[in-house]
């Protein structure tokens, strides 16, 4: 018996507008709305729409089918504000019941890392924020970018979650198998769920690769390789971002006959079966333990934090922002917080990263820097104006302040 069990990622930051130097002090406004709008619109009309379109077809044709969603709280947010058909067309997923959604962070930060009050304050909030929109209460956690070790299982074991999804990593593994449920070191009752990375990567990276040995990916290959895991496994976690449906994947590649196939071509096997992260953990008991200190994530070979922290640019600009922190809240200014916890989106992070690892080519597709630096000065600029509205003692921009100049650039390297 295998346990096909889909998860998609849904996020979109807020991305910040060109901040300068000469700003700072006098606009507040960070945030590029008209770029926001753009790309929420093109994705939704490439992706969120015909892809919740086909799933629900797919849903209504084949009664065993099931899935979920993790959809970010920003995400959330610029649908109810400037695409509420998506929104729309996610409840009509939900409402057929055999969609699950998880609970992550609501804007899709590092908070774990730096501040785990902080952590805590955003995981309530999307918990709230899924509630009050979709009428669900999450039972499984995932983590921004799959970041996870022993001790963030513990803890959000401690918030009352049954599940948490995290990467297969071979070496975290060791001579295990990724398609079973496990149990973290250190916790009592709450289950692991590991992606089969390189089954969900065959979609998600090389769907479309014409280098690739196995081009094309038709779907009765693929439902071959996931059948020759029964008997070698219980669970098949397919993780991926769900822009891997008409946007990292366009539309003339085949990608949506792919999936619209698939379900259809897995149950012709008697062994298997769709189930969602809640019921494949009520399912089947954990096999191991696994032992995981140090935090990995989903990205690049290494599997580690240096894609958001791995250089001196980042870890500035990072230990900054939650150097405000208590300052911020004293303020009790709300929108301010909201700016704050804005700029904590691991996108940002992201854009300011020099090396070179081949996943990443997918999350630079929206990158609106010419370069890692240039992203760093923009958010440099911003966290001085956030400074001076701190100072100030309200959200409103007061005084001068002086901008990230480029030899602070490089004694940030």
């Amino acid at each position: 018996m295998v346990s096909v069990c889909f998860y998609f990622q849904v996020h979109q930051p807020f991305r910040m507008r060109k901040y300068s130097i000469f700003e700072i002090g006098k606009k507040d406004d960070y945030f590029d709305d008209e770029k926001n709008i753009e790309v929420l619109r093109k994705v939704a009309r490439k992706c969120y729409l015909p892809a919740n379109s086909l799933m629900l077809e797919l849903l209504e044709s084949h009664p065993e089918f099931k899935i979920s969603y993790s959809l970010s709280g920003v995400f959330i947010e610029q649908c109810e504000k400037w695409a509420p058909e998506v929104i729309e067309s996610f409840r009509k997923l939900v409402a057929t019941g055999r969609v699950e959604l998880l609970t992550e962070t609501y804007y899709h930060s590092l908070s774990y890392i730096f501040s785990k009050e902080e952590f805590r304050e955003q995981v309530m909030l999307h918990r709230k924020k899924i509630k009050e929109v979709f009428g669900c209460e999450p039972k499984i956690f995932r983590n921004t970018e799959l970041i996870y070790n022993n001790e963030i299982a513990n803890f959000v074991e401690s918030m009352g979650f049954k599940g948490i999804i995290a990467e297969g990593w071979d070496p975290i593994l060791g001579w295990r198998s990724a398609n079973f449920v496990y149990r973290p070191k250190t916790t009592k009752s709450i289950r692991l769920l590991m992606k089969n990375y390189k089954l969900s990567d065959d979609i998600a990276f090389r769907f479309s690769n014409r280098g690739w040995e196995e081009w094309p990916l038709t779907t009765d290959k693929f439902c071959q390789w996931v059948n020759s895991y029964n008997g070698n496994g219980e669970c098949i976690n397919l993780f991926m971002d769900y822009e891997t449906f008409g946007e990292h994947q366009w539309e003339d590649t085949g990608i949506f006959e792919f999936m619209r196939h698939l379900p259809g071509e897995l149950l012709k096997h008697p062994d298997n079966n769709f189930k969602t992260p809640s019921e494949v953990i009520d399912t089947y008991e954990p096999k191991d333990e696994i032992d995981c200190h140090s935090m990995i994530s989903w990205a690049d070979i290494e599997r580690d934090l240096s894609a958001w922290l791995g250089n001196r640019i980042q870890q500035s600009s990072a230990s900054r922002l939650y150097s405000l922190e208590k300052d911020i809240k004293k303020t009790d200014d709300s929108r301010l917080l909201d700016d704050w916890r804005k700029l904590q989106t691991s996108d940002h992070f992201y854009y300011m990263c020099t090396k070179w690892f081949n996943d990443g080519d997918v999350h630079k597709y929206f990158n609106p820097y010419d370069s890692p630096y240039d992203s760093f000065i923009n958010f440099m600029n911003v966290i001085n104006d956030v400074v001076l509205r701190i100072k100030s003692g309200h959200g409103k921009s007061s005084g001068t302040a002086s901008g990230v100049k480029g030899s602070e650039v490089g004694k940030a390297l």
